[in-house]
């Protein structure tokens, strides 16, 4: 199976007709790092507005979009975006567990919430926000970013890595659906994962493993016309459909049944 990146669009078909997205490869220097760079733009001049919701993903992200600038760490709910005017920014999508060389605390510290840009990047990063604010292009914005944050490249420490290694086990092996799995997967304790995530991913591997369950059935619910929900709920690792129905209904805002046929 290909490697999941949790994306975490809600109702991806209406969402294609609202904005576009696109995603682009960071400076070499800083792919151990980034996963990507996302550049989002919408223009619902004289429309109404959109209110577009969004899944937890387990990443790090610095937003250069105006007044919704920032850096935002992973989060426990899923949260919403109300799209109005013409918008058009970058974010930068931070691999997980290998934003920590950036700050000097926990990345469980940033979680459920966001710091300004320039606490991590200087004042600097007020600049990156204007030159993209007016950039005539992608390539501009990218180009920008990247100058930002080559200036000073931070080594990966050795725990970031086997951090982000473990996620990737986590990406790679949708089979594993339990803590205890992916301790013994990656030759180490249930304990020493906590310390491990708390520390570089921001959550805790229990929630790691969670996020990619509900994008795995989100996309799975849209993407099929009919849907065995027991199945489904067995295959995520749930004991019943009943606690899988109330985890969905809690995370995406409607019960897996509406959402399949929105």
């Amino acid at each position: 199976m290909p490697r999941r990146i949790p994306q975490g669009i809600l109702n991806e078909r209406l969402a294609r007709s609202k904005f576009a997205l696109s995603r682009h490869a960071p400076d070499a220097a800083l792919r151990e790092f980034v996963e990507y760079y996302w550049i989002l733009r919408w223009d619902l001049r004289g429309q109404e507005p959109h209110e577009q919701r969004v899944l937890p993903n387990l990443s790090v992200h610095a937003s250069f979009f105006g007044k919704a600038s920032g850096v935002f760490g992973p989060a426990h709910e899923s949260f919403s975006h109300l799209l109005e005017g013409e918008v058009r920014g970058l974010g930068v999508r931070f691999r997980p567990g290998c934003f920590s060389p950036f700050l000097d605390r926990p990345v469980s510290s940033l979680a459920d919430t966001s710091i300004p840009l320039t606490e991590i990047f200087g004042a600097e990063a007020e600049r990156t926000q204007r030159v993209v604010s007016n950039a005539v292009s992608d390539a501009e914005m990218v180009s920008a970013v990247d100058r930002l944050l080559c200036t000073n490249v931070p080594i990966l420490p050795k725990r970031a890595r086997h951090a982000a290694e473990i996620v990737e086990v986590i990406a790679e092996e949708p089979a594993i659906v339990r803590v205890d799995q992916l301790a013994a997967r990656s030759g180490t304790t249930s304990r020493t994962l906590q310390r491990l995530f708390r520390d570089h991913v921001g959550v805790s591997p229990k929630w790691a493993i969670r996020v990619y369950r509900f994008n795995d059935a989100a996309q799975r619910i849209s993407a099929a016309a009919d849907i065995d929900y027991a199945a489904l709920a067995a295959e995520l690792g749930y004991t019943d459909q009943a606690h899988f129905t109330r985890d969905f209904t809690a995370m995406v805002g409607t019960p897996p049944a509406q959402y399949g046929n929105g």
